[in-house]
């Protein structure tokens, strides 16, 4: 089904990137699940690959190859680990608040860092009194001569741990206008970095806590204007976080078909394979047509984003389905697998693990369900998707470099239709 949305260029990215994950991620999972703690090196060599300057633009050192090429990424990679198909998304999503709102100076300054891996950014958003509500936070900016002095503390950093820059958003004023963002360098006085913590899933990736404690950041280091912080962070959700945690969404899925059509292969009763029992069956093809579902949702809505067309429900109900279609999938294994999905020796308990870590970020399944039914009636304020579109666009001539090397996969694929109608004619 995916070859309807994806070029020669697009599969090429995705054999790359699977070969590195089989290669150089999966000897490491063993012991990411037994450490528990983020893996600093893997990280950086998975951004040293270029990856995570997916949507960045040319111009400034990226692949310029758009958001359905991100998905790409991620999947791949969490379909071998969701620990770092998690680290690359977070760090895209890092990369998003520069590209929407950066000055040129600072797009200079820190995109070809990001392009080449050798900065990893974060966004921080959350606080612990708050929670999702950002208009509820109250770390602050003050004004200090050229410089701006920030205090407070943030939770659920993406990639807290490995970070090298951190964009925070902060209270510089009141109400919904009074929320600014700020670029804090990691080695930067006033700002540390919490114990990580050990949590359920996702083990090898970091999303722990950032206090701030009279950090001092130059003026330079504001991104955008006084007051548009709110609008950073509602962008960096919408258009990055909920694509990119629908792509880690989706690889865990796909893990989940595998392995669990495997097993089913393998194991035995009665002397016949477990995949000869129709009740086995009708489970496998239920997970199946829910991953068809997913991945269709997926990719649509990150084609509509490369096209710079309106596309926040798109956005919005691809990270539900694919969310709440992978738990159910992963549920369904464990019910196939029944007491040995519980060891760990196995790796669909680890799936079932961290599919539920993906659920919170970005807007829980009843987020979605509220913004997509303020859209239903008309009362949603305003697309993030059209507001940016030129931002999120991809270039025209990136474009008309893919559908030069689309042309003969199209081609192709029209001659393998033809063949597979002229098969299935009646010849009598």
């Amino acid at each position: 089904m995916h070859r309807y949305f994806t070029n020669q260029r697009h599969e090429a990215l995705r054999h790359q990137v699977r070969e590195f994950a089989e290669s150089e991620v999966r000897p490491r999972i063993a012991e990411m699940e037994a450490s528990r703690t983020v893996c600093h090196d893997l990280s950086r060599r998975i951004a040293r690959q270029g990856w995570i300057g997916a949507t960045v633009p040319r111009a400034y050192g990226g692949m310029g190859a758009g958001h359905l090429a991100k998905t790409l990424i991620i999947e791949e990679l969490s379909r071998v680990s969701g620990a770092m198909g998690a680290m690359a998304q977070a760090s895209q999503l890092g990369a998003a608040k520069i590209i929407h709102f950066g000055s040129e100076e600072q797009k200079k300054t820190w995109l070809p860092a990001v392009a080449t891996g050798e900065c990893l950014p974060t966004i921080a958003v959350t606080e612990p009194q708050s929670g999702g509500h950002v208009l509820g936070m109250t770390s602050r900016a003050v004004r200090d001569g050229d410089d701006y002095v920030l205090d407070g503390r943030k939770i659920y950093v993406g990639n807290s741990h490995v970070g090298d820059l951190h964009g925070v958003v902060v209270r510089t004023g009141e109400g919904s206008k009074g929320l600014s963002a700020f670029l804090v360098e990691a080695d930067r006085p006033g700002l540390r970095v919490g114990a990580q913590q050990q949590a359920m899933g996702l083990h090898g990736f970091s999303f722990g806590e950032l206090f701030l404690d009279n950090c001092r950041v130059p003026a330079a280091n504001l991104l955008g204007s006084e007051g548009d912080g709110l609008a950073v962070a509602y962008s960096s959700s919408v258009l990055y976080g909920r694509p990119n945690l629908t792509a880690v969404s989706l690889g865990i899925h796909q893990a989940v078909l595998d392995e669990t059509a495997r097993f089913c292969a393998e194991r035995e009763r009665y002397g016949k394979p477990l995949a000869h029992l129709a009740n086995i069956k009708i489970k496998l093809g239920r997970v199946q047509s829910r991953l068809l579902t997913a991945r269709l949702a997926a990719y649509h809505a990150v084609h509509l984003l490369d096209q710079g067309l309106p596309c926040d429900a798109e956005l919005m109900n691809a990270k539900l389905v694919n969310v709440e279609t992978a738990l159910e999938s992963a549920r369904d294994a464990m019910d196939i697998h029944a007491a040995c999905g519980l060891f760990t020796d196995r790796p669909v308990e680890r799936f079932l693990r961290d599919a539920h870590h993906i659920s919170a970020p970005a807007g829980t399944t009843e987020v979605q369900l509220l913004r997509l039914g303020e859209l239903a009636l008309g009362t949603a304020k305003g697309e993030w998707s059209s507001r940016l579109a030129s931002l999120v666009r991809r270039e025209p001539s990136d474009v008309a470099e893919d559908d030069r090397a689309a042309a003969p996969a199209v081609s192709g694929r029209r001659t393998s239709l033809l063949r597979e109608r002229t098969a299935l004619r009646p010849t009598g």
